[in-house]
C-alpha cells in the first residue's frame, strides 16, 4: 500500500476560515456528526497525529532537518518515544531536541528543567529550552541546523500549563529562521469547549503569555493555527508563519475526554497523574495562588485541596452546591513538599461524576468563594519579588478581577457572570481555526 503523502496528512494553511481538515480520520469543525463512535464506545480508535505519522514512515518530515520539541508524553501507541522511533528508523534527519518544562525525559520537578546535554540513548543534544525567549530559541535553531520544527507534547488545555506558551515562543522563533512548524497533534484531554475568564495585557506571565480564555479547549495543532494568525503578527512585526502544518489525531471528536480516546496517560508533568487531574486543573490550579495547598505533594494533586485551618463545613457547604459532573469528600492529608510540609491539611478530595458535565472553572471558583467565606485564614499567595503585581491568582486569572470580586464577597453567579462576553467573544474568534467535528456543550 503506498503511503499518503505529505498534504494528504496535514491539513490546510493556517488562518484560511473553513479549510478543509486533509488528516485521515478529521472533519470540519462545523460539521454535523455523522458516524462518529459514542465516547464510551469501546470500538472507538483513537490514533496521535504522531502515529499518523509514523505509519507514513515519517514522509511528512522527508528532506527536512528537524529540531523536536517533546517530553515523555511523545510518544506512539507503542509507548516508544518519537524521538527515540524516529532516530532509529533513520527516516527522519533530527538536528536537536529541545526540552521544556521537566525536560525531554521528564526527570524534573515544576519550575524546572534538564540542563542541556547529549542523550545517552540517541547521541542527539537536547537543549533546555524551559523559560528560553524568543531569541535564545532561534539562536538554538540556528546552532542546531534546524529548517523545521516539531512540536509534540500533550496538553491539558489550561491557559497556565506552560507547555503551549513553549510552542507559541518556539513559533515567534520560527518566524525569525524562517523554520517550517508541524505540529503532531493530540486530544485536548478535557474536551473542546471553552470556559473562563480572558488574559488581560497587564497580567501576562508565563502562565498566561497571551490573550487567550482559562481553559481554551483546543488542541495544540488548533491552538497553534489560532496564535498564528490572531495574535503572533502582534508579537512580529506584522509577520506569522506561512502555514502551521497539523499532523491530525484520527477519530477524535470535541466533546470525547480523555477517558473516552482508549489512549494511555502518560503524565505531561509529575503533578498531572491522571485524566481526571487534568479535568479538574483549569480549576483547582487557581488554588496556587492561595495559602491553601492544591495537593502537591501528595498523590492526587489538584484533585485534593486544603489546608490546616480547613475543616468539615467546607466539603458540608461544596456538597450542599450541586456542582455538575463532580462531588466533594471531605479529605485529610500531610504534603510531603510545597505548602504545608509535614503538615495535616483539613479539605476537600473532589470526585469525577460526569466527566462530559464538567465546567472545570466553575468548580474552581466554587471552591475559592466558599473557603473564603468560611475561613478567615484564607489568603491569597503574595509574591514579594513582584511587587508591581504581587498576587499570583491574578496572573493565573488574568486579571485583579476574580480575586477582587471574591475578596468583596462576590456569589459564584457574580463571578461567573463578569466573563460571559469575553468568553462568547473568545469562542467566536477560534472557530475559523478548529479542525476536530462533534458538538461543544
Amino acid at each position: 500500500m503506498t503511503a499518503p503523502n505529505r498534504r494528504q496528512l496535514l491539513t490546510g494553511g493556517a488562518g484560511l476560515a473553513g479549510a478543509a481538515a486533509l488528516a485521515l480520520g478529521a472533519s470540519p469543525a462545523s460539521a454535523a456528526p455523522t458516524a462518529y463512535a459514542t465516547s464510551n464506545d469501546p470500538a472507538r480508535k483513537v490514533t496521535p497525529g504522531a502515529d499518523v505519522a509514523a505509519a507514513s514512515g515519517w514522509s511528512v518530515l522527508k528532506g527536512r532537518k528537524v529540531g523536536i520539541i517533546t517530553n515523555p508524553t511523545g510518544i506512539l501507541l507503542n509507548l516508544r518515544s518519537i524521538v527515540d522511533e524516529m532516530h532509529d528508523s533513520g527516516a527522519v534527519d533530527i538536528k536537536g531536541v529541545f526540552g521544556p518544562e521537566h525536560g525531554f525525559r521528564g526527570t524534573a520537578q515544576a519550575g524546572e528543567a534538564e540542563d542541556t546535554y547529549v542523550d545517552e540513548r540517541t547521541g542527539l543534544t537536547v537543549y533546555d529550552a524551559y523559560g528560553a525567549n524568543t531569541a535564545k530559541f532561534a539562536s538554538m535553531f540556528r546552532a542546531a541546523g534546524v529548517d523545521t520544527v516539531v512540536f509534540d507534547i500533550q496538553d491539558v488545555g489550561a491557559r497556565f500549563y506552560t507547555y503551549i506558551w513553549t510552542m507559541y515562543t518556539a513559533m515567534k522563533a520560527a518566524v525569525e529562521t524562517g523554520a517550517s512548524f508541524v505540529v503532531l497533534d493530540r486530544p485536548n484531554p478535557i474536551g473542546g469547549t471553552a470556559y473562563g475568564p480572558m488574559m488581560t495585557e497587564p497580567w501576562t506571565s508565563g502562565v498566561g503569555a497571551e490573550a487567550i480564555v482559562q481553559a481554551h479547549g483546543m488542541t495544540v495543532g488548533e491552538l497553534a493555527r489560532f496564535l498564528n494568525v490572531e495574535i503572533l503578527p502582534t508579537d512580529t512585526g506584522g509577520r506569522r508563519l506561512p502555514e502551521i502544518e497539523v499532523v491530525e489525531v484520527k477519530g477524535w471528536r470535541r466533546d470525547v475526554t480523555y477517558a473516552g480516546t482508549g489512549l494511555p496517560w502518560v503524565m505531561p508533568s509529575p503533578n498531572m497523574p491522571t485524566p481526571d487531574t487534568a479535568l479538574v486543573y483549569p480549576g483547582t490550579g487557581m488554588f496556587e495562588g492561595t495559602n491553601l495547598s492544591e495537593g502537591r505533594g501528595t498523590t492526587r494533586p489538584f484533585e485534593l485541596v486544603g489546608a490546616p485551618y480547613v475543616d468539615y463545613r467546607w466539603a458540608e457547604r461544596l456538597a450542599g452546591r450541586d456542582v455538575t459532573g463532580v462531588a466533594f469528600r471531605e479529605a485529610y492529608f500531610t504534603p510531603t513538599f510545597n505548602k504545608h510540609v509535614g503538615k495535616v491539611c483539613g479539605g476537600v478530595q473532589v470526585h469525577i461524576t460526569d466527566p462530559s458535565a464538567i465546567d472545570p472553572v466553575r468548580v474552581g471558583v466554587e471552591m475559592l468563594v466558599a473557603a473564603k467565606s468560611i475561613y478567615s485564614d484564607f489568603q491569597w499567595r503574595y509574591d514579594t519579588y513582584d511587587p508591581k503585581r504581587p498576587y499570583w491568582i491574578d496572573k493565573l486569572t488574568g486579571s485583579t478581577r476574580l480575586r477582587d470580586q471574591i475578596t468583596a464577597g462576590a456569589d459564584v453567579a457574580t463571578v461567573m457572570g463578569a466573563w460571559k462576553d469575553e468568553l462568547a467573544a473568545f469562542d467566536a474568534a477560534r472557530q475559523p481555526y478548529l479542525i476536530y467535528g462533534g458538538p461543544a456543550r
